[in-house]
């Protein structure tokens, strides 16, 4: 059984070729195959959960951003281009991000639980960490999860 995110995949390939849509096939191409690469990485061939094929295709769109941002800082504007739209297009199968201020909230929740639980000064992190990571899987980087929870534990 095919899980439904790896087939949207493969019918957005198919729909991208057809169109002759260079940038969102060689896109999904990369990533159908990275996602391949992981099912049989293990010691038997298996298929990836809809939430495993998130996490290849976060990683996947982790990679764009950095590149981007190295071509960028490299002075090579074409190539940063194309590494921040094929971002782009691995960005629509992700859960939409959390803004900043949903994500605050979420954080200082959490942070209220951790002390109530008795987690205090620097060892809070981990446990306001442990809370906040669930409620906001695949909608928040964790650097960006992780910034947040330092500057509310200072504050």
């Amino acid at each position: 059984m095919t899980t439904t995110l790896k087939s949207k995949l493969h019918d957005d390939l198919n729909a991208a070729i057809k169109a002759r849509d260079e940038l969102r096939s060689s896109t999904l191409r990369l990533t159908l195959a990275a996602i391949t690469k992981e099912e049989v990485a293990g010691k038997e061939k298996r298929e990836l959960s809809d939430d495993e094929v998130l996490k290849v295709i976060t990683r996947e769109a982790k990679k764009r951003r950095e590149a981007a941002d190295a071509f960028a800082q490299g002075g090579r504007a074409e190539q940063a281009e194309r590494e921040k739209a094929e971002g782009e297009v691995l960005a629509e199968y992700l859960p939409k991000q959390l803004s900043d201020e949903e994500l605050n909230a979420i954080v200082a929740q959490a942070v209220e639980e951790a002390k109530a639980a008795g987690a205090e000064g620097p060892r809070a992190m981990g446990a306001v960490m442990k809370i906040v990571n669930p409620k906001v899987a695949g909608q928040a980087e964790g650097g960006r999860v992780a910034a947040a929870v330092k500057k509310l534990l200072q504050g």
